[in-house]
């Protein structure tokens, strides 16, 4: 019998802040806090961008060859797809839709309100791409719950401590929202293999030893072989506000990225045929009723 190897810390390779854009034709306010291109100091992660929906949205559009993850912060966000699924998210609320071998949706403020999320894009390893596309609206109420003394963990994918999120991933994702009390400190395991990142969404901590304020994102690279133990520690200061952070995990795919518009995929061949696919409607077509109605 060998004894098991204890975790090693896991450090922050680099710290970043998000790039605020402004208003935009789709919402009034927007960043990006993972900016698209970078695919090899991101990878399996896309992008991630928070928008401040008002009117008119995201209307209509197509998605091919990934899965988007969006976290409402604040408001209601209304959603339909060529699937014929509708409905409204609120605070607290996940969407973990699987865009796979093509759907048509939208993402609009339900009822002329507002809506504050943070969404981000996950990619699919090549021989995924063309799964059934889905929806999973994880409703707040349903995310697994770990708590420790000053610590509260909304488990949305993957594990942590003795419970499980909810999410059903096709490529494996750890991911949660993690609020912290002053002088509260948190440490998750995590694969060696995988990349890992948080991004403070309120308040002030260190990760990794590293100071990250709200509107910053912190990376930990991969450090090891897959299945080494490690841990990252997140520990918050001693102002009087709790701190928000979203902590997300997975391991690398290591493909060629080719992304144009809404479609993700290995290849330029690909994303011509998924034009085309798209306007032959072989992604559905947008439903008759495009609108919840009054009082949903």
């Amino acid at each position: 019998m060998t004894a098991r190897t204890a975790p090693t810390d896991r450090r922050v390779d680099r710290v970043v802040a998000k790039v605020d854009i402004g208003p935009t034709p789709m919402s009034d306010h927007s960043a990006l806090i993972i900016p698209p291109g970078d695919d090899a100091w991101t990878d399996p992660f896309l992008l991630m961008g928070e928008e401040r929906v008002n009117q008119p949205g995201f209307e209509w559009h197509p998605h091919r060859g990934m899965e988007t993850v969006t976290l409402v912060l604040d408001g209601a966000l209304e959603h339909g797809d060529s699937m014929g699924n509708t409905g409204v998210l609120g605070p607290g609320d996940v969407q973990w839709m699987t865009a796979g071998r093509g759907v048509i949706h939208r993402e609009v403020a339900a009822r002329a309100e507002h809506a504050h999320v943070i969404q981000m894009w996950l990619n699919l390893p090549s021989h995924q791409k063309s799964v059934p596309t889905g929806y999973q609206d994880l409703r707040a109420g349903s995310h697994a719950v770990h708590t420790e003394p000053g610590v509260l963990v909304q488990v949305i994918s993957g594990e942590a401590g003795a419970v499980r999120g909810p999410a059903v991933n096709h490529w494996p994702i750890l991911g949660m929202v993690i609020t912290l009390d002053p002088r509260a400190e948190y440490r998750q395991v995590l694969d060696g293999s995988e990349r890992s990142f948080a991004y403070v969404i309120a308040g002030c901590l260190t990760v990794g030893g590293r100071t990250v304020r709200a509107g910053q994102i912190a990376w930990s690279d991969p450090v090891s072989r897959q299945g080494d133990p490690t841990t990252l520690v997140l520990a918050a200061g001693d102002a009087d506000e709790q701190t928000k952070v979203m902590l997300f995990s997975g391991r690398p795919i290591g493909e060629t990225v080719v992304a144009h518009g809404p479609f993700v995929m290995n290849s330029r061949a690909e994303i011509v045929q998924a034009y085309r696919d798209f306007h032959s409607g072989k992604f559905g077509s947008i439903p008759r009723h495009t609108r919840l109605p009054a009082g949903a």
